[in-house]
């Protein structure tokens, strides 16, 4: 009698294993990401938005590539600024050096005419905007934005690139940030200065918010509460006190608004390139890291650089300031809901001379009172309900 005999388990056939497995290999091969749409991958690049980022996003596929330029908002964080000083020992340096020279003695001899010899912020904005040496193209900007090839090979003499330079192969910005490492003006430790400047093809408007110190409320004292009570009643008749006049307090508040004047016009002068460029932008800000000052400009504004040529200063590589009608604000010591307390607190808004003409709605303030973030917005709001000084300034 023969026996049934079962096959060895090895030698058994799984059909059912088989077809999992080949549907694995089938599915391994399909990358579900290019299921996504554009127009989803373009939403989180204009969320990135900074430049670098999206430079190396560039590098992952071809399909990243292709859709980077087409991101419509971007900010550009600018890595340093490099002055003539940085390549004095070449000869094209020395050349350079010299132009700078010429450009930054309009800012100084205006200084020294008008304050002596408090010059450090010309100083500090001379190095900031003074022409980049270049030994490939002469005078080049400035501004320069590292990559990171750029940032391991520099010690080597790699040229940095301009924000121009970085943003040629995007098509459609309409929304540009650009950020500056620092504020162009030295101001002294616990000083407040921080302003915003609107430009068309010149200045359209300005606001600056200054204070002599900041205290926070927890270092206000008991006597530093009765010398606010006391600035209070003094504040009664609304006028500035004579301290302000002689102890160099107004002269201290024309140094800030002629330097952040200077800042904002040299800042216009350096975007024509980018405006030039980039027909598409609804709006440009070029600010700082410090959050010192901001340029704004909107698309009206952006047209009409386009359409009428800028007035330069011939002796600075900045936008020529039109004459000035100026309204100030100051109280000797200005404390906010929060507790904070601004002394010396000044606040100047600052149109056009023609402008203010044209205007009928010149004693309309409500666009200083809203010009700030808080809690400095709380105090523009404070300070414009004080009493009122005008001033005029003429171009420079």
């Amino acid at each position: 009698m023969s026996s049934l005999r079962a096959d060895p388990p090895t030698s058994k056939i799984h059909p059912e294993a088989e077809a999992t497995a080949s549907c694995f290999c089938s599915s391994s091969k399909i990358d579900h990401f290019d299921r996504l749409p554009d127009s989803l991958l373009l939403f989180v690049f204009n969320k990135i938005g900074d430049v670098k980022a999206l430079g190396r996003c560039c590098v992952v596929s071809r399909r990243f590539h292709s859709l980077v330029p087409q991101v419509d908002n971007v900010v550009v964080r600018v890595d340093c600024v490099i002055s003539d000083d940085d390549t004095s020992s070449s000869s094209s340096s020395i050349k350079s050096h010299s132009s700078s020279s010429s450009s930054s003695s309009g800012f100084s001899s205006i200084f020294r005419l008008v304050f002596g010899g408090i010059s450090k912020p010309f100083q500090t904005l001379s190095q900031m905007f003074g022409p980049k040496v270049n030994s490939r193209n002469g005078n080049g900007p400035s501004l320069s934005v590292a990559t990171d090839d750029d940032m391991e090979l520099d010690q080597a003499g790699v040229t940095h690139h301009s924000p121009t330079q970085v943003l040629k192969n995007f098509d459609e910005i309409r929304f540009l940030r650009i950020e500056l490492p620092s504020g162009e003006l030295g101001i002294d430790d616990g000083v407040l200065l921080k302003w915003r400047a609107d430009f068309g093809s010149t200045l359209d408007n300005c606001v600056i918010l200054g204070a002599a110190s900041v205290i926070t409320n927890n270092k206000i004292s008991c006597a530093m509460q009765q010398e606010n009570a006391a600035a209070a009643d003094d504040d009664d008749n609304g006028s500035i006190p004579e301290s302000f006049y002689t102890n160099g307090g107004l002269k201290l508040r024309v140094v800030w608004t002629i330097s952040s004047l200077i800042a904002a016009s040299a800042r216009h002068y350096l975007l024509q390139p980018i405006i030039a460029e980039h027909k598409t932008l609804d709006s440009l800000v070029l600010a700082d890291a410090d959050g010192q000052g901001v340029l704004c400009m909107n698309r009206e504004q952006l047209e009409e650089l386009r359409v009428k040529p800028l007035s330069a200063s011939s002796a600075s590589k900045r936008t020529l300031v039109p004459a000035l009608n100026m309204r100030l604000w100051y109280a000797p010591h200005l404390e906010l809901p929060d507790g904070v307390v601004l002394k010396g607190a000044t606040l100047v808004a600052i149109r056009p001379s023609e402008q203010a003409a044209t205007k009928k709605d010149v004693s309309d303030v409500s666009w200083v009172s809203t010009t700030f973030e808080e809690p400095y917005g709380t105090a523009a709001k404070m300070l414009v309900k004080r009493r009122t000084y005008c001033l005029e300034m003429n171009s420079f």
